[in-house]
């Protein structure tokens, strides 16, 4: 059994959540990876396996981890600057690790994935999600607005307005701060 997932925005996309394994809040910064919510960093990958549905596929282990970071760190730098070509270089690093095989199931046309090493299956998955949303709506993928935090978000809203990783917090903070300008101003 693995412990509860200690982040405050869960269930994005596979990409996504994988950069919101950084977080800030009360008491600093926090990293699922490096110690948050008393896990050792193994221990918080088994939580991210299990909270994005790869934990049956893949093992919470020392090599999965290194190149877990390794591909966090290129979507940050890629979802931070589309336009740039190390960063996306980077991304294709980590995409080199595993391919996609057409395979023909008594249902019809399949997929199978494969790796070079199974170790880079979470992080292959997760840059291989990445192309999949900027393929699908590029403009859907956010940062929030509240400019002391650092998650992502796709945007599923139906008109694509939505600014805020959870209107319950960052949101909520910033109506309530609006809110306090304007009765001080009175």
């Amino acid at each position: 059994m693995t412990a509860a997932d200690p982040r405050p925005l869960t269930g994005e996309p596979v990409a996504l959540d994988l950069l919101n394994t950084r977080w800030a809040g009360d008491g600093g910064p926090f990293d699922l990876f490096a110690g948050a919510a008393g896990l050792s960093r193994i221990e918080g990958l088994a939580v991210w396996l299990e909270s994005t549905g790869l934990a049956g596929r893949f093992r919470a282990d020392a090599p999965t981890l290194v190149h877990l970071l390794t591909a966090r760190e290129a979507l940050a730098r890629a979802v931070a600057d589309p336009a740039d070509a190390s960063a996306r270089a980077l991304v294709d690093a980590v995409l080199e690790h595993g391919r996609i095989r057409p395979t023909l199931t008594a249902e019809g046309i399949g997929e199978r994935t494969e790796f070079d090493d199974r170790t880079w299956g979470p992080a292959w998955t997760a840059a291989r999600n990445y192309l999949e949303l900027l393929g699908s709506a590029p403009d859907r993928i956010r940062k929030c607005a509240s400019e002391t935090c650092v998650l992502h978000f796709h945007d599923v809203s139906r008109n694509g307005t939505r600014r805020w990783c959870s209107m319950a917090a960052c949101g909520n903070r910033a109506k309530a701060s609006r809110h306090y300008a304007r009765t001080r101003e009175r």
